[in-house]
């Protein structure tokens, strides 16, 4: 079965963007150490997870070529296959993305028991609480960023009951961020 990823920015207190989906308090330099880390991260993966919302952003900008980013990272971005996760779309307006509606719980166990590599999911927010409360991620890679914000969106939403971890790594980079590995222990 194939391993679900989440890879997600957060501030020190847990918040992935601000009460507006600010995201401004991001290091925006990301040092070559933290580079070759998230490298390593993306080997295995040949699937991008997103939510709607964040797709509509985050496609077009990839697409675009965004200014300090590799050819190569451009290049990965834009070709690896990408499900969005939708119940308002019917079908794609993108380029190389499906839209997977309806129960997320068996759509999320379609996708990890298909043939293929690792599946990563970067957002957004609802998509991000729904795979943490229904328990469908394997791994959890927090990029915690040297910043509070004090309020905003949550990568841990109002959960019925404690969720556990085991802590894999934890790896400061140059730049400030600090990467934290978990996956969960589950029965």
């Amino acid at each position: 079965m194939r391993t679900f990823k989440l890879q997600v920015q957060t501030t020190i207190d847990g918040y992935m963007a601000g009460p507006k989906g600010e995201m401004d308090w991001v290091t925006s330099s990301w040092s070559d150490d933290l580079n070759t880390y998230v490298e390593a991260l993306m080997e295995s993966v040949d699937h991008i997870v997103l939510g709607r919302r964040l797709a509509e952003g985050f496609i077009p900008a990839w697409a675009a070529g965004p200014e300090g980013e590799t050819k190569e990272g451009i290049a990965w971005m834009n070709d690896t296959p990408k499900v969005v996760i939708s119940d308002s779309l019917a079908e794609s307006p993108w380029p190389n993305a499906t839209v997977a509606g309806g129960d997320l719980v068996e759509t999320v166990n379609r996708l990890k028991s298909q043939p293929g590599g690792d599946l990563i999911a970067y957002g957004g927010g609802t998509l991000v609480s729904s795979l943490i409360t229904h328990e469908l991620l394997d791994e959890l890679h927090l990029f915690v960023n040297p910043a509070t914000i004090g309020t905003g969106m949550p990568v841990f939403p109002d959960l019925a009951a404690a969720q556990r971890f085991s802590l894999v790594t934890a790896r400061p980079f140059e730049c400030g961020i600090t990467a934290l590995h978990y996956q969960p222990q589950r029965p």
